[in-house]
């Protein structure tokens, strides 16, 4: 009870500081455009005295012509990811799809595990102890439903179809006020829970599917995850996945992991968690750009987005996509670099840094 009584003081504060939160944490969802910020402005300089590693070239597979799968309507669930319905064994999953390319751990006390071809198809799958399917996410065209709604189809049918949206979600003995801001609805049907992302730059289309079973959704009894190690791990790898996927999506090449521009990033969001502040310059007055130029980052073109409070990657990475200065950055064709740093501040609250750059 002490815990929630300072947690109440401290969400007061942020309620009457900050007019873009809608209602205090434990009353309000906070939509997944709060607390973003980005630097538009591309910094371009010769680079001058640095010895940059080659061997991260951006893949010349990005170019080649994927085939997406025969999609085909669900037999059991209302919707599917890659013809992968929840309860499926993770056997069969990869049977048909092969192991996954990465496995990182999400807030829900699961691992994602991340499957996709060089960035197309792209999808993860979390499994139960029993190696069943119990959640799944996409933001590719990998969407079936037994209703007729698919990537790319327009709210006005989500809503149609799906009826009203849930205005609350229960965490435990709370409950909080969903407030999307129109992002992304969120509905319950039988034993599982539906978000539907949207895309605002592009007719309110949808543009991403979480589905998560019940009993996972009970494994996170609180607004934000209990912070660890391996969860801010799985936050920067999930982030700079989903990012390339969604450069795919616009016919981009993928991002290239760069670990030196992601300590970079990493100490920033640790800086500002730390010291309570959200901004691109730090405290003592560093850009994202003197900060990379102090950790040996050598560039032509750079660029940063922050963001904090959204309580998983998926969440951070669709508001990023919905802001027009981050979505900039994610999609600009001259970077080829990125670093992702994620720390929690003592409220359990993630912050995000990333950071793009080019040679």
């Amino acid at each position: 009870m002490r815990r929630l009584f300072y947690f109440s003081v401290i969400v007061f504060f942020v309620f009457a500081s900050k007019p873009l939160w809608i209602g205090a944490v434990q009353e309000s969802l906070p939509s997944v455009l709060d607390d973003l910020r980005s630097t538009v402005d591309l910094v371009k300089e010769q680079a001058k005295n640095f010895s940059s590693d080659l061997s991260n070239q951006p893949n010349q597979e990005d170019n080649k012509n994927y085939k997406a799968p025969d999609l085909k309507a669900p037999h059991d669930q209302l919707f599917s990811i890659y013809n992968i319905e929840l309860g499926e064994s993770k056997a069969e999953v990869e049977r048909i799809i092969g192991k996954p390319k990465r496995i990182s751990m999400s807030e829900y006390g699961v691992n994602w595990e991340t499957y996709h071809d060089h960035y197309h198809n792209f999808f993860m799958i979390a499994y139960d102890k029993n190696n069943k399917v119990s959640g799944m996410f996409t933001n590719q065209n990998l969407i079936s439903s037994s209703i007729g709604i698919k990537w790319g189809s327009p709210k006005a049918l989500v809503k149609e179809k799906l009826g009203t949206p849930e205005t609350y979600i229960r965490k435990g003995f709370v409950r909080y006020q969903i407030n999307s801001k129109g992002e992304y609805d969120v509905f319950r049907h039988g034993e599982s829970v539906i978000t539907v992302f949207y895309d605002v730059h592009d007719g309110n289309k949808v543009t991403a599917l979480q589905v998560i079973d019940d009993q996972l959704e009970e494994n996170n009894p609180t607004f934000y995850a209990k912070p660890s190690a391996a969860l801010e791990k799985g936050f920067e790898y999930q982030l700079f996945d989903l990012t390339n996927a969604s450069r795919v999506n616009h016919g981009l090449p993928v991002l290239k992991w760069d670990e030196r521009v992601a300590k970079t990033a990493r100490k920033h969001s640790v800086d500002m968690a730390q010291h309570h502040y959200f901004s691109h310059e730090n405290l003592q007055n560093q850009s994202p750009f003197d900060r990379m130029k102090r950790d040996g980052i050598a560039f032509t073109v750079a660029g940063e987005n922050i963001a904090y409070g959204q309580f998983s990657s998926i969440f951070a990475h669709e508001g990023l996509m919905n802001s027009l200065g981050h979505r900039e950055n994610i999609l600009r064709k001259e970077f080829r670099y990125l670093g992702i740093g994620v720390a929690f501040n003592d409220e359990s609250q993630p912050f995000y840094t990333e950071d793009f750059y080019n040679n």
